[in-house]
């Protein structure tokens, strides 16, 4: 990840508080007999409204009825349960929520799949897919019993990228994403995939806006936290230090018009996040992505405006990519500088910099 959002503190926050009172104060209390009824919620006086309005309104819609119909599943699959099993079920949704610990691969923080859930709890986990999987979803809410208390997601994104004014996406610093003055927004990726986690996917931790390439060409549902070999460090979407990657760039060949992503080859630093930057290569297609631009006419137009400064304003290749490593301090991802000096640099240790400075022509 090239470099981290600002968390934005918003109303839609309240809804990750209606899950978690529902899972401390309603799911981990229910005790064997006693019926699943709107009065469990009265610590919550506004999500008792809604409880109230999705389970006992002629007009509720039925999204709204199948909220309710899930919370009360899971109450009456919970109320079996010993105290040692609420424990390790409260652990697994403090460490599904501990975005942050989870993506430095604390072994303080219990982690928990659904499939991990299945081994001893098929019902039960089960049943919190069911509900998990579809809490963030349009239809749910955009209900209006809920909208009310919770805001809009629109509204978020709007805030959101007030804020966050890079314009382009963290997680391959390619493309674009949509800015406030746009009346279309960007996905929101679950960094801990909605479909392998239960108990995060409405926390804003684990919500980051991605472009459409990174979120649903590349991503998909792959795991940050876990690959075959077990658990792994992966860069966390609201860090407070910007990990500070760079990318340096080798060619094989000089000859750019039959440059191949074979001939492309990539390093990253720095080396104190290598495990992290492993793990963001693989889930992001960086690599694949990388070479490609490198390949494409991006790539020869930037060697093209080389010719053009020298020919029309005598400006060295050389001064040229000193100039393209100033504005990389100061705007890396602007126009994909960082990658632009990348590889500039690997074409001028190909010697093609060398080549345009004598005859005013790349190879």
């Amino acid at each position: 990840m090239l470099f981290p959002y600002k968390y934005v503190p918003h109303q839609m926050e309240k809804m990750q508080e209606f899950v978690d009172f529902i899972f401390h104060e309603v799911w981990c209390k229910a005790p064997i007999g006693l019926v699943f009824h709107p009065d469990l919620f009265s610590g919550n006086p506004d999500l008792k409204e809604v409880i109230t309005e999705f389970g006992f309104s002629a007009q509720a819609a039925e999204r709204g009825k199948a909220f309710y119909k899930d919370v009360k599943a899971i109450y009456e699959l919970f109320a079996p349960l010993s105290a040692q099993e609420i424990d390790l079920f409260k652990l697994w949704y403090q460490g599904n929520n501990d975005i942050e610990k989870v993506c430095a691969n604390d072994p303080t923080v219990q982690l928990a799949r659904y499939a991990d859930i299945a081994v001893s709890y098929k019902d039960l986990s089960e049943q919190l897919a069911n509900f998990f999987k579809e809490l963030y979803s349009q239809s749910l809410l955009d209900l209006a019993a809920l909208r009310a208390k919770i805001g809009k997601i629109g509204d978020h994104y709007q805030t959101f990228t007030s804020i966050n004014k890079t314009g382009k996406c963290p997680f391959c610093g390619i493309s674009d994403l949509k800015g406030p003055n746009r009346s279309k927004r960007e996905a929101y990726d679950h960094y801990l995939p909605k479909a392998l986690y239960p108990f995060n996917s409405i926390n804003f931790c684990n919500l980051a806006p991605a472009c459409h390439e990174c979120n649903s060409v590349y991503k998909l549902s792959q795991d940050p936290a876990h690959n075959a070999a077990g658990r792994r460090k992966a860069f966390y979407p609201y860090a407070k230090v910007c990990s500070g990657i760079h990318v340096s760039i080798s060619l094989k060949t000089a000859d750019i018009d039959r440059l191949t992503p074979a001939d492309v080859q990539l390093n990253f630093g720095p080396t104190d996040v290598h495990e992290e930057i492993e793990t963001w290569r693989e889930v992001y297609g960086i690599d694949e992505r990388y070479k490609d631009k490198c390949c494409s006419n991006d790539a020869k137009d930037w060697l093209e405006e080389i010719r053009i400064f020298q020919d029309a304003h005598g400006i060295a290749p050389t001064a040229y990519l000193a100039t393209v490593q100033q504005q990389t301090q100061n705007a890396p991802v602007a126009n994909s500088n960082f990658l632009k000096k990348a590889f500039l640099e690997g074409c001028q240790s190909a010697g093609l910099l060398d080549v345009l400075a004598k005859t005013g022509v790349a190879p």
